[in-house]
């Protein structure tokens, strides 16, 4: 169920973009789901004096209530989870550009759409997870050793339909062209232990439990059982190792959380500032010691103790836009070798 707060309150039609345009309030519509972006908002209410009313759904939903609302959206800005639903918004025309000195100099160039639509601003690496009694980190160290036909009925991942294995397969398709990495999908499909199901951690419980000894996961969904109040979660992460693949090569598969301000916004200005603030030192760790992913701003100090142990690793410098740009082929890929 969506969270409504100040904005839904009022009727849509009493809306009108020219008095929200006077109003030092900014209207945000989010896809993330996660309790400890509090900090976030009060942060920049709190430095800026703007207030942010938020409506919070799936992204799909937000998406689609952003084109029925057209010209007369209240949302000044949509923040969401994954480039490839970034995309999505983009090529439906939802985005306006945005230049800020500030932005091109804090964030690198892979985590921005080129012409400025949409900014990442947290990043979450693709990782491998495997048992630590059954498996040698070194056994797992690319995405390529998944294909070995070693790993044939040991291998745990979620449906090819999902937007975070859309997009890893969006950087292998630029990365090693169409034909081989339909051929890695194919041999993985083979491996599986069972039919993709459930979500990430449901991956890193299949591996905890032996159903599986190595599975395809984000790694803030191991950050979180590592740092789980709970006793029996952290007993999982225990038992769970993670692997940064691809070190010696290209880097690890890397994803983003952004943001982008929409079209026809009517607090443009407050937007921007709220864009600029995420890429703050403040709110790039929030991002870390809240959510449990990487800031993006180079430098910033991450006091997150599951992600100091993980320690620094290289990443796939590819720019995330190809992870939309690719996603139509990826799911055909997907499709061809039947991976569900």
């Amino acid at each position: 169920m969506s969270v409504l707060k100040t904005l839904i309150l009022l009727p849509a039609l009493a809306l009108s973009v020219p008095t929200l345009a006077q109003d030092k309030v900014l209207n945000l519509y989010s896809s993330r789901h996660y309790q400890t972006d509090e900090a976030l908002y009060e942060g920049f209410t709190k430095q800026t004096g703007i207030r942010i009313n938020r409506i919070e759904a799936g992204e799909d939903a937000l998406i689609e209530r952003i084109r029925n609302e057209g010209a007369r959206s209240p949302a000044d800005l949509l923040i969401t989870v994954d480039a490839g639903r970034l995309w999505r918004a983009e090529q439906l025309g939802l985005f306006q550009p945005v230049r800020s000195a500030l932005l091109e100099s804090r964030i690198p160039a892979s985590f921005r759409e080129p012409a400025g639509h949409w900014y990442g601003f947290s990043m979450r690496a693709r990782v491998i997870a495997y048992n630590k009694a059954r498996v040698q980190p070194a056994e797992v160290a690319t995405y390529a050793a998944l294909a070995d036909p070693k790993w044939q009925g040991r291998l745990c991942v979620r449906s090819s339909s999902n937007i975070y294995n859309l997009s890893l397969m969006g950087a292998l398709i630029e990365n090693m062209g169409a034909a081989q990495a339909e051929g890695w999908a194919r041999a993985v499909r083979a491996n599986m232990a069972r039919d993709p199901k459930g979500g990430d951690t449901d991956q890193l419980k299949g591996v905890a439990a032996g159903e599986c000894d190595v599975a395809i996961a984000n790694h803030y969904y191991y950050a979180r059982l590592a740092r789980s109040a709970k006793a029996d979660e952290r007993a999982i992460a225990d038992q769970v190792g993670i692997v940064f693949p691809d070190q010696a090569g290209r880097g690890t598969h890397v994803n983003i959380s952004g943001a982008g301000v929409l079209k026809h916004a009517p607090h443009r200005d407050a937007a921007v500032r709220f864009l600029e603030y995420l890429a703050s030192d403040e709110a790039q760790r929030y991002f870390a010691d809240g959510n449990n992913e990487w800031p993006v701003v180079p430098g910033v100090r991450v006091t997150n103790p599951v992600l100091t142990a993980l320690g620094a690793f290289k990443y796939d410098p590819l720019n995330v836009a190809v992870l939309g740009r690719n996603q139509p082929e990826a799911q055909k890929l997907y499709d061809r070798v039947a991976w569900k």
